[in-house]
């Protein structure tokens, strides 16, 4: 949920502190990798890889 999404103001400023956590993690694992992360649509395509190496999206294909 999304900050403008939540119903109550105690909503809304824990999806601040959620998403201020998260990016700080995110910098974090940046900066340990020497790399940025993948974004959007690569991202969901680097964390979607199962340990054979092969993406959901390669798996669906062949069936």
């Amino acid at each position: 949920m999304g900050i403008e999404q939540a119903p109550t103001a105690k909503g809304k400023e824990a999806a601040r502190g959620l998403r201020k956590s998260a990016a700080a993690d995110e910098k974090k694992v940046e900066s340990q990798k020497g790399s940025d992360l993948a974004k959007g649509a690569d991202r969901f395509e680097e964390r979607s890889k199962s340990s054979d190496g092969k993406s959901a999206g390669k798996k669906q294909r062949l069936r």
